[in-house]
């Protein structure tokens, strides 16, 4: 039985997941057609995400979402992680380039498939601060930057840039009196 009251996709690896897609239906009108597909993202404890999602006009996008254990907000964005790769493979659409789009910022919204190994003490500090100030200089989120690069949660990512403020490598967030 599960005893989490959340699913916590964050503090899950992407191995444990087994993610299956299979059409639903589809609708053909006029010189379209719009399909439906489900997906199961599901892990050995018993937990698992259902969803249905839509495919209309080479557009992609989730109509039902269902959990059990229920899904908190931080994971339900980090859902579409967990199941990009494998829907837009059978549904035949092509993942969008944000770079090639032009999109600011397309450097940290860029999709990961598993978490990144990050080192550990001062070297993980060092390369935290690093992200954070790179992101800052640009005018992106650096917090965002960060999350990118350690493929840790929005949470994580904050607690590492605790740390490397700690250790002396950023600026303290106020300035104290």
């Amino acid at each position: 039985m599960l005893e989490a009251s959340f699913l916590n996709l964050s503090d899950r690896h992407w191995q444990d997941g087994a993610v299956s897609v299979w059409p639903a239906w589809e609708v053909q009108e006029g010189g379209g057609a719009t399909a439906w597909f489900n997906a199961r993202l599901s892990f050995p404890d018993g937990a698992r995400v259902e969803v249905l999602a839509v495919v209309a006009g080479g557009r992609l996008s989730l109509e039902d979402v269902r959990a059990q254990p229920p899904l908190s907000l931080d994971d339900l964005a980090e859902l579409a992680d967990w199941i990009e790769g494998p829907l837009f493979e059978v549904c035949g659409t092509v993942l969008p380039d944000p770079v090639e789009d032009g999109v600011p910022g397309a450097r940290y919204a860029a999709a990961r498939r598993a978490r990144p190994a990050w080192p550990r003490g001062t070297e993980g500090r060092r390369l935290v601060a690093e992200e954070y100030l790179i992101a800052q200089r640009e005018g992106y989120d650096p917090v965002l930057a960060v999350m990118c690069a350690t493929g840790h949660s929005r949470r994580k990512s904050l607690r590492l840039i605790a740390g490397a403020r700690d250790a002396g490598l950023l600026a303290p967030r106020r300035a104290r009196r």
